[in-house]
């Protein structure tokens, strides 16, 4: 295993993004991570004791360059990993524009743009961009219209991602968790009307370990795609 490497995290502030952000902290890495705002960066660099945080909003994926380009990334980057998500559930006849926008803006159109602002650092490092994509990337079911198109388009990008990059020595992962017990799928259930048990699904250190394992494979191999879904109970 390589240690002291560069990784920048999206949604390193709960969840699977913590799960991550954590491990790689303790290890020794070297972290960039994205704050939506001041306050939030704030609460990272408590967390996450000498990590870079930079103040870019993924909600605004028209400003985020801008916000990356004023950030000094490091020149190389062992992977980026776009871990941060949104989700609201409405039948598409009751899915208000704000919905839809928000949930393309955070889960594909901001990816994107980071990805590409990153690119240099990346093929400098012969890194691995890692998309935490979703069940619902694989398959959409009612109720899940606008996450789920976010998600389909999320894989595509991935896809197109790979193919490009394969020349330049960058590695394109995408992870499709099932359901997993975080402060989103607790908002999940809640949008469901069901009760949450956060013991019936997959724990974030676990989906954390598939990411690393991905992350640390040697340089010969690639994973595109991996699942991980819930176990029998």
């Amino acid at each position: 295993m390589t240690t002291h490497q560069v990784h920048l995290v999206t949604g390193a502030g709960s969840g699977i993004g913590a799960a991550v952000a954590t491990a790689l902290h303790e290890r020794g890495d070297e972290l960039v991570l994205l704050a939506r705002s001041q306050p939030r960066a704030h609460e990272l660099r408590q967390q996450y004791d000498g990590a870079r945080v930079v103040v870019a909003d993924l909600a605004d994926p028209g400003h985020l360059e801008h916000a990356l380009a004023d950030a000094n990334l490091p020149p190389r980057l062992d992977s980026v990993l776009h871990i941060a998500g949104v989700v609201d559930l409405s039948p598409v006849a009751d899915l208000p524009y704000e919905q839809i926008r928000s949930q393309l803006d955070v889960n594909l159109v901001a990816p994107m743009v980071l990805t590409r602002a990153c690119l240099p650092a990346l093929r400098a490092a012969h890194g691995l961009v890692l998309l935490v994509n979703s069940g619902a990337g694989l398959t959409a079911h009612a109720g899940w219209g606008a996450y789920a198109a976010s998600k389909f388009g999320l894989r595509a990008f991935a896809d197109s991602l790979r193919a490009e990059e394969a020349a330049h020595g960058v590695r394109v992962t995408s992870v499709f968790p099932g359901r997993t017990a975080t402060p989103m799928q607790e908002k999940v259930h809640e949008q469901e009307s069901a009760d949450y048990e956060a013991g019936k699904w997959i724990q974030a250190s676990t989906v954390a370990s598939t990411i690393l394992h991905v992350l640390d494979l040697p340089r010969d191999a690639v994973v595109p795609e991996v699942s991980v879904r819930p176990g029998p109970r």
